[in-house]
């Protein structure tokens, strides 16, 4: 373990073997950090928060600080952070509110790129990136291999589906399905993400499923519920399509509308 003279440790702090604490950080004393990871400088870690081994994280970045929320009076929420993720310069993590749930969490091998933000009772996958200055408001769930593009906004209490991916400078107010693209202000869908999933090695015969499923519910013209149920009896067999379904069945703020086929100009 290396603790640079400069930096300011809890003595109750707990920090695991080969843990780096670089110059000037800031460690609170319920704070738990894992083995082999790092602090490069400047990095300030507070309240009930734990964090995996082998992360990384850069100069300026704040996790575990208290949620900016009105009716939070200091209460022992926390912060868990799972492993091998990179939390680039000035990115910020809060942790939870009581009436949240009291848990604020990221998965393993996520890459959080400079000043983005993940606030109170997010609940973040694995395998996610997050570009430059993109956005996490209250009780947001991202689910594994979703991509958001710098400078995008998201909503409070809105869903992003496993391998969706969301564009640069969009301002997201509906839930995002798995396997698609959204983008724009209000966010609209534009097809699937298929060049993201052909680079997680989804064959073309999966791809095939999930494009006809899209077509069905999102550009036949028919009432959500009567696509859905229309979905479910034709690819009752495949899982991906049945996840899609799911994630929409379980939808509270409703979906992103598609932008319609002239528009989408998909792979």
């Amino acid at each position: 373990m290396q603790i640079h003279p400069t930096a300011v440790v809890h003595p109750k702090a707990e920090l695991g073997p080969d843990v780096e604490v670089g110059p000037y950080c800031v460690i609170g004393e319920h704070v738990r950090i894992g083995r082999s990871t790092r602090l490069v400088s400047h990095v300030v870690v507070d309240g009930w928060t734990e964090i995996g081994e082998r992360c990384t994280v850069w100069p300026f970045a704040s996790i575990g600080t208290p949620p900016q929320h009105l009716h939070y009076k200091g209460e022992p929420t926390r912060v868990v952070i799972g492993h091998d993720n990179v939390l680039r310069e000035y990115v910020t993590v809060n942790r939870a509110t009581v009436e949240g749930g009291g848990l604020t969490k990221l998965g393993n091998m996520n890459f959080l790129m400079a000043y983005s933000h993940i606030a109170h009772d997010c609940l973040l996958g694995s395998h996610i990136i997050m570009a430059n200055s993109a956005n996490l408001a209250g009780h947001i769930i991202i689910g594994d291999h979703a991509v958001i593009g710098g400078l995008a906004g998201i909503h409070q209490y809105v869903r992003i589906g496993d391998y969706a991916m969301v564009g640069g400078c969009a301002a997201v107010a509906q839930d995002v399905p798995p396997f698609t693209r959204a983008n724009g202000d209000r966010a609209r869908l534009y097809g699937l993400n298929s060049i993201g999933l052909r680079r997680h090695g989804f064959s073309a015969e999966r791809i095939r499923g999930l494009k006809r499923a899209y077509q069905i519910l999102f550009r036949s013209g028919l009432r959500l519920a009567e696509a859905v149920k229309q979905v479910k009896e034709e690819f009752k067999d495949q899982q991906d399509v049945m996840a899609l379904v799911a994630f929409l069945d379980g939808s509270k703020r409703g979906a992103c509308r598609s932008a319609g086929k002239d528009e989408e100009n998909e792979e």
